[in-house]
């Protein structure tokens, strides 16, 4: 038994159950990394070097992160910033939530995060906008309440991540690293990105049926906790901007990342810049209330990055043990499909960091030359299955997403993780092995 790849699995176990327990991963990522250093030099019969590990291999990792995706996750916080306090993301999850009359509550809820993540909005902005709008909707329709977190995330972290075009950092690490575009093996993708909407949407309202015909609805007193009235009640009616006109600054960033190749630093900014002058009237206090917004947008973007490259630094740590080069090597012996190969480095890399992202930029920073020398397949085909791959085990319990909005949905793991386990795990695998099987036929 090769000690350097269990040492790697175990160091992914103790990931989990350290981020399961809420620890912070500017604490939980150098704690891990120093178990896998000391075991690794033990099991390696070298000496021990913890602090040049982490100064050589971790800092650089989680520094090179920052340098490269900084500007992405400053201008996304912004335009999510912006479409938060101007009530732009609220008036598209009303109109849109106005659409379903009481039916398919859950499958509504996941095309609104979806929509709005596609558009550029940040997902952690989109689970505080919408879990409001997503309960009343919710008790109107007499749906459990285990359904909302599946139904807000799925929108989030699935077919809005790695469909063709979307300004996600998903989709853009493989065009830096990979030099693909944002549209990728375009017409597999956009196949793949319509059946995973479409199975996620049938889940959720076969799970809400399912449900019902048990007697488990809104009013559910099995569940741990059980909101005050002053939760419950539906919020007033606000004076919102035009749903059509809060369309206008996200079909401008996706046409200015996908049509006019611009960069989507550039793109996301341009979407800022147009809806701050097009709801400047919706933020009373004029200059000083803007900076106010702004400034919560860049503190939002500092967390954002700060807590995915301190997990990227885990990654370079990782991929530099003997371990992860042993894992790589049996994985390659075992004559997969090269696609197959490449959904289940990035979706290890992504349950060990438990970010999509993090995962990502480690898998494609340490193999990037090993995905080149992969026969049969182009880059463009490796872009576009790391990116659902990514989208895979990052979703296992311990990711800080889900643990953060199961807290904002007041619901624990035994109560809603089922659902978000079928939406986020198994469909985007059944996604990648259907990408795998158009890129075979061709297409």
């Amino acid at each position: 038994m090769n000690m350097g790849i269990i040492i790697l699995f175990i160091a992914l176990l103790l990931f989990g159950v350290l981020a399961f327990k809420q620890f912070s991963a500017l604490i939980l990522a150098p704690i891990v990394t120093i178990f896998v250093l000391v075991f690794s030099a033990i099991f390696a019969g070298t000496p021990m070097a913890i602090l040049a590990g982490l100064k050589n291999d971790f800092m650089p990792a989680a520094a090179s992160y920052v340098s490269s995706y900084f500007l992405v996750f400053f201008v996304g916080a912004l335009f999510g910033a912006v479409y938060q306090y101007t009530g732009a993301a609220k008036s598209i999850a009303k109109w849109l939530s106005g659409l379903c009359h009481g039916k398919f509550v859950a499958p509504i809820v996941m095309s609104i995060t979806g929509l709005l993540t596609y558009g550029g909005v940040s997902g952690f902005v989109v689970f505080f906008v919408i879990y409001p709008i997503a309960l009343q909707l919710f008790k109107a329709g007499n749906v459990t309440r285990r359904l909302i977190p599946a139904a807000i995330s799925a929108g989030c972290w699935t077919f809005s991540m790695y469909g063709p075009g979307s300004p996600s950092i998903q989709n853009v690490i493989p065009i830096d690293i990979l030099g693909t575009s944002p549209t990728a093996a375009f017409v597999p993708s956009l196949i793949i990105t319509v059946l995973s909407y479409a199975l996620i949407f049938v889940w959720l309202e076969y799970r809400a049926q399912s449900f019902a015909k048990k007697g488990i609805v809104f009013d559910d007193p099995t569940l741990k906790t059980q909101l005050t009235a002053e939760e419950l009640q539906a919020e007033e009616d606000d004076d919102l901007p035009n749903p059509y006109l809060c369309l206008i600054p996200m079909i401008a960033i996706l046409v200015l990342f996908n049509i006019v190749k611009l960069p989507v630093e550039t793109s996301v900014f341009a979407g800022v810049a147009l809806a701050t002058i097009m709801f400047w009237r919706r933020v009373e206090g004029g200059v000083n209330a803007w900076i106010q917004v702004f400034n919560k947008g860049a503190a939002d973007s500092g967390v954002s990055i700060l807590n995915t490259a301190i997990v990227a630094g885990f990654g370079g740590v990782v991929k530099n043990t003997q371990g992860f080069t042993d894992l790589v090597a049996a994985l390659q012996n075992l004559h997969m499909n090269p696609l197959i190969f490449v959904m289940i480095t990035v979706a290890v890399c992504a349950g060990a960091c438990g970010s999509a992202s993090g995962g990502m930029g480690v898998a494609f920073n340490a193999l990037k030359d090993v995905y080149a020398a992969l026969p049969g397949v182009t880059m463009d085909e490796v872009h576009r299955i790391g990116a659902i791959a990514a989208g895979t085990l990052d979703s296992l319990p311990h990711q800080g997403a889900q643990i953060t909005l199961l807290g904002i949905c007041k619901l624990t793991h035994k109560e809603a993780y089922f659902d978000i386990f079928v939406t986020q795990i198994v469909i985007p695998f059944i996604a990648c092995f259907v990408f795998i099987a158009l890129s075979a036929m061709g297409l």
